[in-house]
């Protein structure tokens, strides 16, 4: 259980919310509130280390291009004439632990998020762009699969959490005085299996994805979440949260065997 970074009604301390977090609340706000309130976070996963090092490699990718103010061939070759944005703050806005920030007065949220990458138009527009790294051989798309009945198919409810990802980036750019174009890129590293052996190298295709952002989301969230936190007992569970579904089947059957330690 956790104590630090909890938060406190009685402070006029700023509170720090990473975007991360804020699509916590978005997938379960009781889970949200055990861990931002109550210090009781979900399960962390394995680490990403292999799609971190696509991340590092394709920034000294593009870097390269940044310090000579050159557009990136990849860019030529896709019709794109934007150039890496060169900034003095471009190394922090990277970094997970300061990302770009605004302060939400209406709320006093310190929220801030992490970038990969911000291209920039001939118009002065800034691009927001995300790097993936993905191995397969099927169609690469955002748009996720989805039941008879419209329902989103649970496996690719991941793919809802990329645009929001990239839509909290935009709006935090904007909220810093960019001028932001609309369309976004996610640009995806795929690691290619027709290969005859591994030979200790893999080769990727590089895909670009566009995606047009919609922060209205961003805004009444950000009130839910000053309200959720507001409350004196956490939100009920969510029906298709597996951490929630866990503990509460995880309690009943404690409830009922003689067995279990009090």
């Amino acid at each position: 259980m956790r104590n630090k970074n909890l938060f406190d009604p009685n402070t006029d301390e700023p509170f720090k919310l990473s975007r991360s977090k804020v699509d916590l609340f978005c997938q379960c706000p009781r889970c949200f509130y055990l861990d931002r309130k109550l210090g009781i976070s979900p399960p962390g996963s394995a680490p990403y280390t292999l799609n971190n090092a696509v991340d590092a490699l394709l920034k000294k990718e593009f870097d390269a291009c940044r310090e000579k103010g050159e557009i990136h061939p990849f860019l030529k070759e896709n019709g794109i004439e934007a150039v890496p944005f060169s900034h003095p703050e471009i190394e922090n806005w990277r970094n997970n632990k300061v990302g770009i920030q605004h302060l939400h007065l209406p709320t006093n949220f310190l929220l801030f998020g992490a970038i990969d990458d911000v291209w920039q138009l001939p118009s002065g527009e800034l691009i927001i762009v995300d790097y993936k790294a993905k191995a397969t051989d099927k169609e690469i798309t955002l748009e996720p699969k989805k039941k008879k009945d419209g329902e989103i198919v649970k496996t690719d409810r991941y793919l809802l959490g990329y645009k929001r990802q990239i839509e909290f980036y935009q709006w935090l750019f904007r909220k810093n005085g960019f001028k932001v174009y609309n369309t976004a890129y996610f640009l995806f590293a795929n690691a290619q299996k027709g290969r005859p052996s591994f030979d200790d190298q893999l080769t990727f295709e590089k895909l670009l994805i566009t995606h047009e952002g919609d922060g209205s989301w961003i805004e009444p969230t950000i009130e839910a979440i000053a309200q959720c936190l507001s409350r004196e007992k956490s939100p009920e569970a969510v029906a298709d949260c597996d951490y929630c579904q866990y503990r509460m089947k995880a309690q009943q059957l404690e409830r009922t065997d003689p067995g279990a330690e009090s």
